[in-house]
């Protein structure tokens, strides 16, 4: 199947995390008949009920290819113009699954073999089919995951930090405020002291950053508020320790920071005459921990329009894509 066509198949199955079952049905069979095609081993790796990773292998596969098949809301149909495909999944990363088969298939045909194809569930929301396939390796001694690189290899990657901040006040008639503490009030000057903290700077992943992705609190106009929580996600480059007390201190005594979860910064490899490039979010690869191999991080299309209704990839870079990922099979096989 043309790389392009099985994109926009991919992109047409809805697969908003956790809801993977059908796309993992799609690509069991797809991958099953490659198998059969070419003396390889497919398998389901289960992760939950109706969730599994799918994972294939010709040989002993030193090399295995390995990105997410879950995507984020709202689900999107395909669509395609001379230059792009587009629609949810496009380029995070249904897209990148397209180019890894696609390449898998004309190294198979080519005679190459020792490697594998791996997709996961989860990485949109926890990495759960990472963090299951890190208790099932298979002997790999490299890991080229895909996420939207726009082709360039990925020197390192920032990690995470996610709070829920929480502040607790007491119920009062609005028109008595005095009787009451507001919570929504208690967790604004939380949140100003913690936007005026000084976050960490790496000489090679730049600057941590800070977001307040969410609010809630209240129960009605005309009611002092008992009760808010914020969500807030700090995109982190170096070690946490000192920044974790700085959050804690920043937001007491409004409120209190619940840590719900990390993800460290990585530093990944490189490997010569490709050009090289550093990306500010998270990937499956710290949940792997080193157990399917060295990791290294490249794939088609534009993180800045990910999660977008304007989500797209370039056909060139599709292309451009399905060689990569054959050279760096090869280059890293050897």
């Amino acid at each position: 199947m043309q790389v392009f066509e099985l994109t926009r198949k991919l992109i047409d199955i809805e697969s908003i995390t956790p809801n993977e079952r059908e796309i993992g049905t799609f690509l069991w069979h797809h991958l099953q008949r490659l198998a059969a095609t070419f003396d390889g081993i497919a398998e389901k790796m289960p992760v939950e009920p109706d969730r599994d990773n799918v994972f294939i292998r010709f040989g002993d596969p030193v090399v295995v290819l390995s990105t997410h098949m879950d995507t984020v809301p709202p689900f999107i149909p395909s669509g395609e113009d001379e230059i792009h495909i587009w629609g949810r999944g496009a380029c995070d990363t249904k897209g990148i699954i397209a180019a890894m088969i696609t390449a898998a298939e004309e190294m198979l045909q080519s005679g190459r073999r020792n490697f594998g194809l791996l997709f996961v569930v989860g990485e949109e929301r926890n990495s759960a089919g990472a963090l299951a396939a890190a208790q099932n390796p298979r002997g790999s001694k490299f890991l080229v995951n895909g996420e939207p690189t726009e082709n360039k290899l990925a020197l390192g990657s920032k990690g995470a930090l996610r709070y829920e901040i929480v502040a607790e006040g007491r119920m009062a008639h609005s028109a008595y405020p005095e009787l009451g503490e507001s919570a929504i009030e208690k967790l604004l000057n939380a949140l100003e002291r913690l936007r005026r903290i000084e976050l960490p700077v790496d000489s090679v992943l730049g600057p941590s950053t800070l977001n307040i992705g969410t609010i809630r609190g209240g129960r009605a106009p005309n009611i002092i508020p008992d009760q808010a929580q914020a969500e807030v996600f700090i995109r982190v480059v170096g070690d946490v320790t000192e920044l974790r007390r700085t959050v804690a201190d920043a937001v007491a005594p409004d409120a209190v920071a619940n840590e719900i979860l990390f993800i460290p910064a990585v530093r990944l490899g490189s490997l010569n005459g490709f050009t090289s490039t550093t990306v500010a979010f998270t990937t499956d690869i710290p949940a792997f921990s080193g157990t399917w191999g060295q990791p290294f991080l490249i794939g088609p299309g534009s993180i800045h329009v990910a999660h977008t209704t304007e989500e797209r990839i370039p056909k060139d870079q599709l292309l451009e894509a399905v060689s990569i990922y054959k050279e760096m099979a090869g280059r890293l096989a050897n």
